[in-house]
Parts: structure tokens; sequence; C-alpha cells
């Protein structure tokens, strides 16, 4: 061989190794975020989900992809929505959202894992077949949000003793509501109250519910924790204030909204495990082996400004309570 043409093979190969050793290089994985709500009403899931990724090691668009699908509010696009993520062949699919966001993720796939984040016990939901070892393909953060409900009762109870018939708003979407109802009828009946149960699926249930607690005059108001009323507190919240209500909810976003108290788990703390779950699959963790995490701790929030707007006095025991009292 002449050596010019060997200095001109080896330049070539020289020149070619950067694109064939980038060729060889693993495509970068892709996790799926599947959501009942939208970006606008619930892009704090999202942005937690995130958070809880980077302290995995991966970031988005450096060394993970994320594909959103977000049913706007709208429960019977999931089911394509996310048959859409399986067939994208995504590495992991993250389901925040409550039941139906999850079991709709559950039906499209029993091989892709799944994190779900819900408030209803995911074991009696059908979601996995025990906490600790979930055995299939699905695990995630369950906020518990029914086997709290008793004490949220206890808590409005302690502000307006005198009160004696409640509103109760629930959701169908939560799998385990009718289980929920249940044992808060159960709890009222200790307490002296008696409690009318509305069911609150979209815009116009709230209008009907609110006109029935307006015509009855029932003067409080206990509000199921559900991720659908996180998406519609801007709905709920001023009709709870126009009607001069006492209520609790589930979560501090809708105290930080204008809501009088909230009791429950953190949100954005659940949002983030969603993340640190799905890097830790990334990694090679497979989902069976990972327990579904529970809460370990509740927080008390009381709206003082709304307090104030409806002439209520928060007895000292309750403030003393109270992890933030909001003025």
């Amino acid at each position: 061989m002449l050596r010019r043409d060997f200095i001109k093979g080896a330049t070539w190969c020289a020149a070619a190794w950067p694109l064939t050793a980038r060729a060889q290089q693993p495509a970068m994985p892709v996790v799926g975020f599947l959501h009942t709500g939208s970006a606008a009403s619930n892009g704090g899931d999202a942005a937690n989900f995130q958070r809880g990724l980077r302290e995995t090691g991966y970031i988005e668009g450096q060394n993970v992809a994320i594909e959103y699908r977000w049913a706007e509010g709208l429960p019977d696009r999931l089911p394509a929505l996310a048959a859409d993520l399986v067939r994208r062949q995504v590495s992991v699919i993250v389901a925040p959202g409550g039941d139906v966001t999850a079991l709709a993720a559950k039906a499209a796939t029993t091989t892709i894992p799944i994190v779900f984040m819900n408030g209803s016990d995911p074991v009696a939901s059908g979601l996995v077949a025990s906490i600790n070892r979930t055995g299939g393909n699905v695990t995630g953060v369950s906020l518990f949000a029914g086997t709290v409900g008793a004490k949220r009762l206890d808590v409005l109870h302690e502000l307006v003793p005198q009160v004696t018939a409640v509103a109760v708003l629930n959701n169908a979407l939560v799998a385990e509501i009718d289980a929920r109802s249940k044992a808060l009828a159960e709890a009222a009946k200790t307490m002296g109250l008696q409690l009318q149960f509305f069911n609150v699926n979209n815009d116009s249930d709230f209008d009907t519910a609110f006109t029935t607690i307006a015509n009855q005059k029932i003067s409080a108001l206990f509000v199921s924790g559900s991720a659908f009323f996180i998406r519609r507190r801007d709905k709920l919240i001023p009709l709870a204030a126009r009607q001069k209500l006492p209520a609790i909810y589930a979560w501090r976003e809708l105290a930080e909204a204008g809501g009088l108290m909230s009791y429950g788990t953190s949100v954005p703390e659940s949002s983030r495990q969603t993340g640190i779950y799905a890097g830790r699959i990334l990694k090679g963790e497979s989902p069976a082996d990972l327990p579904v995490l529970q809460p370990t701790k509740f927080e008390f929030v009381i709206n003082g400004k709304t307090a104030k707007a409806l002439g209520i006095q928060i007895p000292d025991r309750l403030l003393a309570l109270a992890d933030e009292v909001i003025e």
C-alpha cells in the first residue's frame, strides 16, 4: 500500500469514528407523564416530579426526555392518552392525578413500569397486590386521604360545635368513595352530626349542591380528598365563601386559595417522591421491589384571612395545633 493511501484511510477512520461512537450511545430514556388535569392548573405536580427526578441525576433535556399527556379535566381521554404513551414505548409512566389516572395507566400496560400518586388505598382500588410487595409493574405514592376523614370532621366540629348538619362533597372518580363515606358517617354519629352527601363531578354539580345546601340551611362543609377538587378550587372556594360556610379540605392548596382550613398530606412532597421513584426505576430497580410510599406527616393549615371574613374566631387550641396560619 502506498504511504499516501494509508494516510488517507487513517484520516477517514479518524473522521468517521466520532459519528460511529455517537450512533452506538444508548438512546435517551423517555418518561411518560400522564395527568387528569391541565398544565395550567397542575403544573406544580409536574415541577415537583421533575425536582424528584433531578435528585436521582436525571435532568429533562439533558439525559432524560419527558412526554406530557394532559387530559384537561376530561377523564374519558385518559385511556387513549395512556395507550399513546405505550405506543411511544416510554421507559416508565408517571401517573399522578388520582385513582382514575393510575387505573388508566395500569389498564394500558402490564410491562412498562408505572409510578402513581393517589389518595385511596391502592390495594383496595386494585392498583397493587400489597403495600410492601406490589407484585407487578405498578408502585407509587398513596396519600391515604380517606384514613384521616374522621380527624378532619373532628376539627371542623371543634371549630363550630353548634353546627349539627354538615354537607359532604364527594367525587365519583375516587375508587374508595363509598367506603370513605361509610366510615365518615360512622364517625359523625359519635359527634352528634348529620351528614348530607353530594356527588360533585362537574361544574353543574357544584351549582346543584350549593343550591341545595343553601335551601336546607346546612351551615358547614366537608370536602373529601380528591384531585378533582384541587383542579376546581377556583370554582369551589368562591361558592363556599358566598354562603359563608366554614369548611375543611383535604389539601393545603385549597386553604392557600382561600379555603378556611385543610388537613392532610403534602401533595408537593408526594409529587417529588414520584420523580425519585421514576429515577430509581430508570436506573434499573423493579417497581415490584419498591413499596408503596405512605405519608408520615400531615399538615394542618388555617387561613386567618378567611376566618376573619367569615366572622369566625379560631379557638386557641386549634391555632396551637396548626402548622401554618395564613394571614
